[in-house]
């Protein structure tokens, strides 16, 4: 069995609420550029934020893994950078990690309207092997990659 910790350690913890997501089924690319974009806004700011990427009214700047990718209005007036897109599954297990990162917030007494994003991580999970028949008797390898997300928030 594997032993499971944060990338990140903090001496005080007790004003610190953490959650984590193992085993997601998206690509820890797209995970890294949400957890990015979230990354220092408090909790009801990313959660409007999420929302509005799954109705695809906001976009996501990729800054990383962005090749042969569209350029969305209004991106490089509010991120810098004007590369984006909508990873709206990815949207929807960020806001599944805000959910239980508030919940074990409140469970330590932490004050939820003040609650700020510190670190949020996104890494490589198991990669998944399958294969796909092809013509001539050959075969292509189809990876499905997951990931692991983090999230730590501190009331502030």
């Amino acid at each position: 069995m594997p032993r499971w910790g944060y990338s990140v350690k903090l001496r005080d913890e007790s004003e610190v609420a953490k959650a984590v997501l193992r085993n997601v089924p998206v690509h820890p690319k797209i995970m890294a550029e949400v957890a990015r974009a979230i990354s220092g806004m408090r909790v009801d700011e990313a959660r409007r934020y999420l929302r509005a990427v799954i109705e695809k009214r906001e976009a996501v700047p990729f800054r990383r893994a962005h090749g042969k990718q569209a350029h969305r209005r209004g991106l490089a007036d509010k991120w810098g950078w004007p590369v984006g897109r909508y990873p709206v599954k990815a949207a929807r297990y960020m806001l599944k990690l805000l959910d239980n990162v508030e919940a074990n917030a409140a469970n330590k007494n932490l004050d939820v309207e003040r609650l700020k994003i510190i670190h949020v991580a996104a890494h490589k999970g198991i990669t998944l092997k399958r294969w796909m028949p092809r013509a001539w008797g050959r075969a292509t390898p189809r990876n499905r990659v997951h990931s692991h997300i983090e999230i730590m928030v501190r009331e502030v």
